[in-house]
């Protein structure tokens, strides 16, 4: 089966439709599907709720589907470094599911591995375990927590082979894994196809079984979300 689409509008065409339940790969603006990103802004897609980490920053990654109003309620652990993200959310105007940042690793975690719920003692007292189930184990109190199964992953990896499997490069791999693993239907974008066998099988950080569509941005504009610097020491 071919995976490879020959743009990202081509990867997300006859996948994605109003209303529906999307997971979105990185943290902050590391590990961003930039190209997928703008497909799907492109795409007037609306009423969506996405499970990312965080919103990205103002005017890059999901915050310009923020600015067209495509995303109705987001499912995340950050909020910080976007502007409008806290807005509209303080406005009322969109819908927040904050979730502790382990929580929601394990909850795409979970979906992917076919766990339906799990235990947490994270969030126990709090805001976070109002109305869901509570159980006593070993002497201490954990709540549940419901998996998350994406009707569409999107997600961003640093190669891949024509197969899917994919190999992340360094920190870029961040919640990619799981967001792609837990994806009814799971879209990466690449910065490089191979030929399948190119790999050592023990490269390979995740199988192709979870990858549906392949699509290649080998020069993505990778923008750093903050740049600090120092002075020489010499002064100089």
């Amino acid at each position: 089966m071919n995976k490879i689409y020959p743009s990202a509008a081509a990867a997300l065409e006859g996948l994605v439709a109003d209303g529906q339940l999307l997971a979105v790969g990185g943290f902050g603006l590391c590990g961003i599907p930039e190209a997928l990103i703008d497909a799907l802004r492109d795409s007037g897609v609306k009423n969506l709720t996405v499970i990312s980490n965080n919103a990205g920053v103002d005017g890059f990654g999901l915050g310009k589907l923020l600015e067209t109003r495509q995303i109705r309620k987001m499912i995340s652990s950050y909020v910080g470094e976007n502007k409008e993200f806290e807005r509209q959310y303080l406005a009322g105007e969109l819908e927040l599911e904050f979730t502790p940042q382990g929580t929601l690793a394990e909850k795409l975690r979970a979906g992917g591995a076919g766990i339906p719920a799990f235990f947490t003692r994270t969030g126990v007292g709090t805001i976070v375990a109002e109305g869901k189930e509570l159980r006593e184990f070993d002497g201490h109190t954990y709540v549940m927590e419901r998996s998350l199964v994406p009707d569409v992953s999107l997600g961003k990896a640093w190669k891949a082979d024509k197969a899917g499997n994919l190999i992340f490069r360094r920190t870029a791999r961040n919640f990619n894994p799981a967001v792609i693993m837990a994806g009814r239907v799971s879209v990466v974008e690449v910065e490089e196809i191979v030929e399948t066998g190119s790999f050592d099988p023990d490269e390979v950080h995740l199988p192709g079984i979870y990858v549906h569509r392949l699509v290649l941005n080998a020069t993505p504009e990778k923008r750093i979300e903050k740049r600090t610097t120092r002075q020489n020491p010499k002064g100089v």
